[in-house]
């Protein structure tokens, strides 16, 4: 029975997302007939008011057995029960369940029912997300998904380049949540180190390690009952993996140096700008350990295949600049232009960290307007473009960011080129540019360069 991450499938030409969902039916007991949905990564059932679901019979064990998701299913485990746990009527340790399988605690049977949970993936009406906007059909599809996902605690993959806002929208979700008002904790994986890490997410016990001198929490037990943000998870050594795995799995951990077992109650949501799915493939990352994390998967597209969205993002940053001054910063319109027509390789970080450099020139010179004198943006000019046509290079950039931006230079270029030789006739453009005419439309629309498409 596939407990991993969900599908997408086309229905009558919408876009549908399957996550594969179980619930039990309680088949005997003074509770016959009830069905709870197992909710997480991780369900526990026992005689005890703190499992996910409660049987007051004498037969049970307080903390009697657990059932984990994982990628090949959902595992049905016994944690020492005094009277075992039966799966079909044989006694088991831990087996995978398969649909209309009965489950045996102490005396109360429970039949495992399989379901599809399907969600219509629409474009959302709003153009924002708690502090994530967006007028884009890509973004307002993310909009709609998490309007409906984020109530929940279904763990959540955030992929994108740098600076597309994935810890913003990992917070966005947090408030949209009813974990709003618990803790949210971020723990960004590539910025500590190696040997640190499992200490920083699982804590310590005094003299665990050498300078260990008093005992520490880690982020999942300060965490508890709210989220926990795992930044840059693509980072994380691959022997730490399988702690990870396991503690997502029980949503239990041990702190470095301890013996005792500690369980939380947290959503998980995770980022990368790496291609985990290429990492899995290369071996950098457990295969398991994705498709836990992957249950939700979302990928913030880049700022300049969405350049539509830049007006809007201008409009917010500008406001957030604008707080706690007596008049509001502003642009002209040919910054404007130059700011959508600009690559941002640094996607909506460099955005904003032109727009407060501008600021705060603009300041000092005692004005509220800002300009790009003194920056690599000028004109609608692409930075990766000089007077002379020649590429410019920056040395803070790779080889191939350099090159994607010359290449972007040039694609707006010819298009533009080919179009004005054809006074804008689509068409007659692609022919001569021997291009199929459906491509040259599309590149069009990206670059803003046929006047029906703006």
């Amino acid at each position: 029975m596939t407990g991993g991450a969900q599908s997408g499938t086309e229905l009558a030409g919408r876009r549908v997302l399957e996550i594969p969902r179980c619930s039990l039916v309680i088949l005997s007991g003074p509770h016959r007939g009830q069905e709870q949905v197992i909710a997480g990564d991780a369900f526990r059932i026992g005689k005890s008011t703190d499992n996910d679901l409660t049987l007051n019979d004498e037969t049970v064990s307080r903390a009697h057995c657990e059932i984990v998701r994982e990628r090949r299913g959902y595992l049905l485990r016994d944690l020492g029960s005094t009277n075992g746990t039966l799966l079909d009527g044989a006694e088991i340790r831990e087996a995978f369940l398969k649909p209309g399988a009965i489950i045996t605690v102490g005396k109360v049977e429970l039949k495992v029912r399989p379901f599809s949970e399907r969600i219509e993936l629409l474009p959302s009406d709003s153009r924002r997300f708690g502090h994530v906007v967006g007028d884009s059909i890509a973004m307002r599809e993310i909009f709609g998904l998490l309007e409906q996902l984020a109530v929940t605690d279904a763990t959540v993959l955030i992929t994108g380049e740098t600076g597309t806002g994935k810890d913003i929208l990992a917070r966005s979700i947090h408030e949209a949540s009813p974990r709003a008002r618990k803790p949210f904790l971020v723990v960004d994986c590539g910025a500590v180190v190696g040997s640190l890490i499992e200490s920083e997410l699982f804590g310590h016990e005094k003299g665990a390690f050498t300078g260990a001198a008093a005992q520490r929490q880690g982020a999942f037990e300060l965490a508890n009952g709210g989220t926990l943000f795992l930044d840059e998870i693509g980072e994380l050594s691959l022997d730490l993996q399988p702690k990870l795995l396991r503690a997502l799995e029980q949503r239990a951990f041990r702190r470095v140096g301890g013996g005792r077992e500690i369980r939380v109650d947290i959503r998980v949501i995770a980022a990368t700008k790496r291609n985990l799915r290429m990492e899995v493939e290369r071996g950098k990352f457990r295969e398991d350990l994705f498709f836990r994390l992957a249950v939700v998967p979302i990928d913030l597209t880049p700022v300049r295949e969405r350049r539509e969205d830049i007006p809007l993002l201008i409009e917010e940053l500008l406001a957030k600049l604008s707080a706690g001054h007596d008049k509001p910063f502003t642009v002209g319109l040919a910054v404007r232009d130059a700011l959508r027509a600009h690559d941002w390789p640094g996607n909506v970080r460099e955005l904003r960290n032109i727009l407060e450099r501008g600021a705060y020139i603009a300041q000092a010179r005692g004005s509220t307007e800002i300009d790009l004198a003194g920056f690599p943006i000028a004109g609608g000019r692409s930075e990766a473009e000089t007077d002379s046509g020649l590429p410019v290079f920056e040395a803070e950039l790779s080889y191939r960011d350099n090159k994607a931006r010359w290449e972007e230079a040039f694609e707006k270029r010819y298009v533009s080129w080919i179009l004005e030789r054809n006074d804008g006739n689509i068409s007659a453009a692609a022919r001569e540019a021997d291009m199929d005419r459906k491509y040259l439309h599309k590149l069009a629309k990206k670059h803003g360069l046929h006047p029906s498409l703006k």
